[in-house]
């Protein structure tokens, strides 16, 4: 199996699991230097999805794909013949952008790539996977942790707005199921955590789970835009647009990773208290 995307969040993950079970894995790094801290046995090979030509090694004898795009989309097109001309599946990392949820409904540059890759992966013939994953529980630590570790107050838009989010490893765990199991052709999967929650409601959990007592204060839209980095305005205008939608709504709540795992899904509150030396900084 190749594994794109293999030294990220989730196909890192992915890799550690499949390889735990046996699997033969193959991974695709952009440099050779960031697959050191990959588990020994697993095949390292360069390749870039802005240079399609460049997977043909790493393509070479695979069955079956873990596609996480990590390119702007111009090659897209190019990359998914390539993998149709050698493989005989692709599980894709999506996302809930066909989810009937004012959250999952906004203008979204992103949704809309996803949308392309997916009609691009269903025009081949191939046997694929789609996996859509809501929001992630780790945007926690890349959203507040910086205010967590300081004077602990959180000042952030739309704290009543809710998600239900969904841990990293669920995610990983539902990927390499459908990767190494067959019967999961066509399966197009919305992943999501057990429960609606308020980001407030949020906030408030990380400061129980750390026993220190953590301030909501409300930013307006506005205020979060000025406060934000330039280069990071169309994922905050979709963010906003997102919360402001989801906002006076229970979150999408799906069963999918219980379905499919045989055990529930993890909650948010666990997936802090496994993670709460990020927030505080001290291991």
């Amino acid at each position: 199996m190749l594994v794109t995307g293999a030294t990220g969040r989730i196909g890192r993950a992915v890799v550690d699991l499949l390889t735990d079970t046996g699997v033969p894995v193959r991974a695709l790094v952009r440099r050779s230097e960031s697959a050191a801290t990959l588990p020994a046995g697993v095949e390292i090979v360069t390749g870039d999805l802005t240079v399609p030509e460049s997977l043909d090694a790493a393509l070479h004898a695979i069955g079956t794909v873990f596609l996480v795009w990590t390119a702007p989309p111009q090659t897209a097109a190019a990359v998914v013949d390539r993998l149709a001309a050698h493989a005989q599946r692709i599980v894709y990392l999506s996302a809930p952008h066909r989810t009937p949820h004012p959250f999952f409904q906004q203008p979204n540059p992103m949704a809309a790539l996803h949308a392309e890759i997916e009609r691009l992966i269903a025009a081949t013939g191939l046997d694929s996977t789609i996996v859509r994953p809501g929001m992630f529980a780790s945007n926690a630590l890349l959203w507040w942790s910086a205010a967590i570790r300081g004077e602990g107050v959180v000042r952030w838009p739309y704290g009543a707005a809710e998600t239900a989010p969904v841990d990293d490893r669920d995610v990983a765990a539902v990927v390499a199921r459908t990767l190494r199991e067959d019967g999961h052709a066509g399966g197009d999967y919305v992943l999501t955590g057990p429960e609606s929650l308020t980001q407030a409601e949020q906030i408030r959990i990380i400061g129980e789970t750390l026993g220190r007592r953590l301030t909501f204060e409300e930013l307006s839209p506005d205020e979060f835009r000025r406060e934000a980095p330039e280069a990071s305005r169309p994922a905050v205008d979709m963010l906003l647009a997102a919360w402001n939608a989801a906002t006076g709504r229970p979150a999408y709540v799906a069963s999918t990773v219980s379905d499919l795992l045989g055990r529930p899904a993890r909650t948010f509150r666990q997936w802090v208290t496994d993670h709460a030396t990020s927030f505080t900084g001290v291991s």
